[in-house]
């Protein structure tokens, strides 16, 4: 392929993922599944032609990162931390961590009764089925209610971060006696004053430049941040979400010296365009990732009996938890909440990152694109059940009545 054949292709790319989009909206499927679609019938065309498979491998986990990292930023950047949001707060992030915790130890418990393998094995491949993908949710949220939308927000972020620190204490800890849990707290406590030091200099930062090219030299340094955080076994994906809502919430800070240091006239509307610009560039990562994503898969592997029948225990096992959860302790609406629970991006990553000499043959790609496609098929039918209810709803409620200044102005 020539440079402009290239070119042809990757424009075509981004047009067909807005058109995606625009789709999603009316149909209410997930983009990601129409990206991934096109990804994997790129792959039987390209063979079709003879064109020796492009190897992805290490290019995939990179894209999928820094979209990873722009999309939990981007639904932070989005959120006002005000004193009604407290108990959503504290209601979503028991929901993600009691819910990530209990899916993935019964998911364990499936893999040790078939495998008969060490428990560290089998939970460090079991984690990654009981994150929610905030890549796939918060995008698939858009055109619910403001409360809706933000309980998908902070549930899926949290679900990502708790993830993440759950995944990497498991993998680094072949027991989990006192000393792992301090470790955990320790780094947690690190992470996070990492992060308030951090989004301070980062606001300094967009106070000082003058340069008319700042908010990209802040992306670059944020993604910096997250990868020195990944390379000392942070959870630096709280340095993200943290930064997203100290940005957008700094005006609320009850500090005078703060305000006067850091604070300024124009605060606002470059918040406005460093959303725009980490929305458009997480639209764009995240199209590439999926079509590459596709483009990888062995859609065979479905096709495989063990696949199949460990795939559907899992999703028994991820909705049972998250409605019994969600009804008797959160006690959130179930329609679209139960069903907005899709794997993606972060699962994705967390399984290529799986060392593998800890791999299960059971946990194949097969078993990661089943519970993948299913959750988002799911997630579909939730997103339109919500919109039908809605609809009858409001079709059921009662017209205004004429009032008299319009009957008087009819008569007359």
């Amino acid at each position: 392929m020539n440079t402009y054949s290239i070119l042809i292709f990757l424009s075509l790319v981004v047009v067909f993922s807005y058109i995606f989009d625009l789709i999603a909206k009316k149909t209410k499927i997930p983009s990601v599944l129409l990206l991934f679609g096109t990804g994997l019938a790129l792959q039987y065309i390209l063979k079709y032609f003879g064109v020796n498979p492009f190897n992805l491998s290490n290019i995939l986990p990179v894209v999928g990162t820094v979209g990873l990292i722009l999309i939990v930023l981007e639904g932070a950047l989005e959120l006002k931390f005000e004193k009604d949001k407290i108990k959503m707060i504290q209601k979503t992030f028991g929901s993600a961590f009691f819910i990530l915790i209990i899916t993935s130890l019964l998911i364990t418990f499936l893999f040790r009764y078939v495998t008969h393998l060490p428990f560290q094995i089998c939970l460090v491949n079991a984690i990654p089925l009981g994150i929610i993908s905030s890549a796939i949710a918060i995008p698939s949220a858009a055109d619910l209610s403001k409360d809706k939308r933000e309980f998908v927000i902070y549930d899926s972020s949290f679900s990502d971060i708790l993830g993440i620190m759950f995944f990497n204490f498991a993998i680094q800890n072949e027991t989990y006696g006192i000393s792992a849990y301090v470790d955990l707290g320790k780094d947690t406590i690190i992470t996070l004053v990492i992060a308030v030091v951090i989004s301070v200099v980062f606001l300094f930062l967009m106070k000082r430049i003058t340069h008319h090219i700042k908010f990209f030299l802040i992306l670059s340094l944020l993604i910096l941040v997250y990868a020195i955080g990944k390379f000392y076994h942070l959870s630096a994906l709280i340095v993200v979400l943290f930064l997203g809502l100290f940005l957008n919430n700094a005006e609320i800070i009850p500090i005078s010296k703060f305000k006067q240091l850091f604070l300024y006239e124009k605060l606002k509307a470059d918040l406005n365009q460093f959303l725009l610009l980490t929305a458009e560039s997480a639209f764009i990562i995240r199209t590439f990732f999926f079509l590459m994503f596709g483009y990888t898969m062995n859609i065979y592997s479905l096709l495989n009996l063990s696949v199949l029948m460990n795939g559907l225990i899992a999703l028994i096992v991820i909705y049972l938890v998250r409605g019994l959860y969600l009804k008797y302790v959160t006690r959130a609406d179930l329609v679209p909440a139960l069903f907005i629970a899709p794997r993606g991006l972060i699962s994705i990553l967390l399984f290529f990152s799986i060392p593998d000499s800890m791999k299960l043959t059971e946990t194949s790609d097969g078993l990661l694109l089943f519970v993948i496609l299913t959750t988002s098929v799911i997630m579909t039918y939730g997103l339109v059940s919500s919109k039908k209810k809605k609809t009858e709803t409001a079709e059921a409620a009662p017209a205004p009545t004429p009032s008299i200044v319009e009957g008087s102005e009819g008569e007359q």
